[in-house]
């Protein structure tokens, strides 16, 4: 295994995208039902008019050059090859950071975050809150390549970005996540402690410490349990699918774009804070770039398959309690919400941020709060 790291820059080819105006253009819809709303899935009025979107005012180019506004690069870890953005501060003893996103999210979510956390002070900020931005795409997903080998999970993630920081120089760093990227961010402290001093996370989950927990839990903690509980019962099909059969979801995936756009979209509309209407938090062009680096890496089956492993890795069951001091910004729309409580039996949570409105893809949704959050606690651990 080679250590080198070469630089890397989006160049998607004009036949690529040949194709998939093509395959929108050619798309076989089923017959819908008289006003299902969203009750059977995604409302097909609804993305008939974002693939008409799509197809007829998205503009990839620009985006691409968004995209690349940032360095890029990729490296072999552990026979993978990883991609990812590393812009280093112009203050020189910044604070290493690695970032991590989750399913089906990817490294788009952070890029409008790397110039306020890198250089803070030409955004209006203080240079002492500046960070070294490490943000990977997940094993399997994006331009990490759509992988075809088994095993990858968050704590073998994790082993790779602890590798990954240390082949970029770095002795001392946080992480910061949420989705998978709680789960990865949680293992990077716990395989790597010695060099991972503190972790922030926009989700953060943790299961009762006893059985009569739930009944000595205050009321507003008492819906949040019902919340997950209600998600767990009604909108975790994608869970029981990606987790057992994923390779048999991947080939709609790959051959539909239109089959990648609604397995998406529809999880933007759920999981957001939106009051039902996905561009109140996240715009249409946000939306379907981070489609894009789906679909143009054709990584739709590979990043379903991290849910096979994950299941079966061990990685998710509850571990002993995490003394790595986290910070955690809770988002009130978050559809994966523990009960404070049992998160601090769980973790050494040393700031909580109760937020004023978002959902599960706080750094689409909400940027600047999620920001200033990361800063706030990273804050208590300067010299």
């Amino acid at each position: 295994m080679s250590d080198s790291i070469e630089a890397f820059e989006i160049r998607v080819e004009e036949s690529v995208l040949d194709d998939l105006r093509a395959r929108l253009r050619n798309t076989r819809w089923p017959a819908a039902l008289d006003d299902p709303g969203w009750a059977y899935g995604i409302e097909q009025a609804y993305l008939r008019e974002l693939v008409r979107y799509w197809l007829e005012e998205y503009d990839w180019r620009k985006h691409e050059a968004r995209l690349n506004a940032w360095p890029q690069y990729r490296t072999e870890i552990d026979g993978q090859r990883i991609h990812f953005y590393h812009v280093r501060s112009p203050v020189r003893d910044a604070t290493p950071l690695i970032l991590t996103h989750g399913w089906p999210g990817s490294f788009v979510e952070f890029v409008d975050l790397i110039g306020p956390l890198a250089d803070p002070a030409a955004h209006g900020g203080d240079p002492k809150d500046a960070f070294h931005v490490v943000v990977p795409s997940l094993p399997g997903y994006g331009f990490s390549q759509p992988n075809d080998a088994k095993g990858w999970e968050p704590r073998r993630t994790a082993r790779a970005w602890a590798a990954l920081m240390a082949r970029l120089g770095y002795d001392r760093y946080g992480a910061q996540g949420g989705d998978w990227g709680w789960f990865v961010s949680h293992w990077v402290a716990r395989e790597d402690p010695a060099h991972c001093f503190a972790i922030h996370l926009n989700l953060l989950f943790a299961t009762p410490p006893s059985s009569d927990e739930t009944a000595k839990l205050p009321a507003a903690e008492r819906e949040k349990w019902a919340r997950f509980q209600a998600f767990s019962s009604g909108e975790s099909g994608y869970v029981g699918i990606q987790s057992t059969k994923p390779e048999t979801l991947g080939l709609g995936l790959a051959d539909s774009p239109v089959a990648q756009l609604g397995w998406i979209a529809e999880k933007f509309r759920t999981w957001t804070d939106c009051d039902g209407v996905i561009e109140n938090a996240v715009s249409r062009d946000d939306l379907l770039t981070n489609v894009m680096i789906y679909w143009i890496t054709n990584t739709g089956a590979s990043s379903a398959r991290y849910y096979y492993e994950a299941m079966r890795s061990g990685a998710l069951l509850p571990q002993p309690r995490l003394e790595t001091p986290v910070g955690h910004a809770c988002f009130p729309k978050e559809v994966l919400p523990a009960p404070r409580s049992w998160c601090e039996a769980a973790f050494n949570v040393v700031h909580w941020t109760d937020m004023p409105r978002g959902g599960h893809f706080a750094a689409f949704e909400q940027p600047e709060l999620l920001l200033e959050d990361i800063r706030a606690f990273f804050r208590r651990f300067r010299d």
